[in-house]
């Protein structure tokens, strides 16, 4: 069956109504803190339920836990600190038990109570999170910017977000819980990405879809670091590689609207949470999952999931892909008896680099549909 929300319930704070208005008119009255769109992301898939069993960013208690355990202190498996950073300045005269209203562009979309305000140490949140302290790691660097004070509490939606551009295309956990249940699937495996598809994502998804009933192609769109494909080339891509490859009975597309942190291991797991929210019961875990330059082992994010047994989704670990010119197809070393000679190894990198030259991939790494599609934006990275 599709999987039970993570903590047993999907958590929804999106306010709508009488109440809606009443806390619409309250919020003109409150205590404002402006966000970023990385924290509104945070905030709608709290709101939705995405990050069940969460309904409002950490108090210190649960930080602590997430931070050292890589669970809530209710023993709840949790790897990725959601946190909302104010300075001391912007908090003004706030203490604990006030709510506030959180804005985004000068208009309340939320109302927070606020339990708990608390300082932090950034080095020691880098280090539990990232394995690193060092800034060159785009996670790091980003730590290092954040605020000195988090403050910790339910909130509950009162205005509409989303990512300008991708509505059409993004599907809350409700609505692919219940999608799942209309297509008649009771297995659903789920593929994260933060990349245009090449060959070797194609043969993981299909592989993984020849066991359950079906498969959500879920990438991220949102705050991405420099040199990462940009959101609207990415759903391009995509939109062509399904068009052209893959059953219409088989595959669901949306776009989840949260930041990449490029946390590793940690990382992977929190994608497989969020994931089991929105109903499936798998979940492909990449080589390297969300890793960035070498401050992971190849192996760390499927390695992580032995600590985590009562994590409640399965994570599929689909051994790294080539294309064998003798096999004259996708395969893996397990499947495939021939030398290296036959070997096409599939790099992001090179098919970064010939995209960036205005070349198209070969055949034996992308399909020439997406390439097309990829080639037609001026500059299809993020700069």
């Amino acid at each position: 069956m599709v999987s039970r929300p993570h903590g047993g319930r999907l958590v929804n704070r999106v306010v709508s109504g009488r109440r809606r208005e009443a806390l619409l008119a309250e919020a003109r009255e409150l205590h404002k803190i402006e966000v970023s769109m990385d924290i509104a992301s945070d905030i709608r898939n709290i709101a939705y339920g995405a990050y069940s069993p969460l309904t409002g960013f950490l108090t210190s208690d649960d930080y602590e836990h997430v931070l050292h355990d890589m669970r809530l202190s209710d023993d709840t498996p949790w790897t990725i600190p959601i946190v909302l950073d104010v300075s001391r300045e912007e908090l003004g005269d706030v203490r604990e038990g006030d709510d506030v209203a959180l804005t985004l562009g000068g208009e309340a979309i939320a109302i927070m109570r606020v339990e708990d305000i608390y300082g932090w140490d950034k080095e020691e949140h880098a280090r539990s999170v990232y394995k690193t302290k060092d800034p060159a790691h785009p996670g790091v660097r980003k730590t290092y910017g954040m605020k000195e004070l988090l403050i910790g509490g339910p909130l509950d939606l009162i205005k509409e977000v989303s990512y300008a551009g991708f509505e059409k295309y993004s599907l809350n956990p409700a609505e692919t819980r219940v999608l799942f249940k209309e297509k008649g699937w009771k297995t659903i495996v789920a593929f994260q990405t933060r990349n245009v598809p090449h060959l070797g994502h194609e043969y993981v998804q299909k592989a993984a879809l020849t066991f359950v009933d079906g498969l959500l192609i879920h990438p991220l769109v949102g705050w991405k670091k420099r040199g990462d494909y940009r959101d609207e080339v990415i759903v391009a891509a995509y939109e062509a590689l399904i068009k052209h490859y893959y059953p219409r009975d088989s595959v669901v597309f949306s776009v989840l609207w949260m930041q990449m942190r490029y946390a590793g291991p940690r990382e992977a797991v929190h994608h497989a949470i969020v994931r089991k929210n929105f109903g499936c019961t798998h979940f492909i875990v990449g080589r390297d999952h969300a890793g960035v330059g070498n401050y992971y082992g190849p192996y760390e994010a499927w390695d992580i999931f032995s600590e985590f047994p009562d994590l409640g989704i399965t994570p599929l670990f689909i051994r790294e892909s080539f294309y064998c010119r003798k096999c004259g197809g996708m395969v893996n070393a397990k499947i495939c008896p021939h030398g290296d000679e036959y070997r096409v190894r599939i790099s992001g990198t090179k098919i970064r680099q010939m995209i960036m030259a205005g070349k198209k991939p070969p055949e034996t790494m992308m399909r020439p549909e997406v390439a097309e599609v990829v080639l037609r934006f001026k500059n299809p990275f993020v700069e």
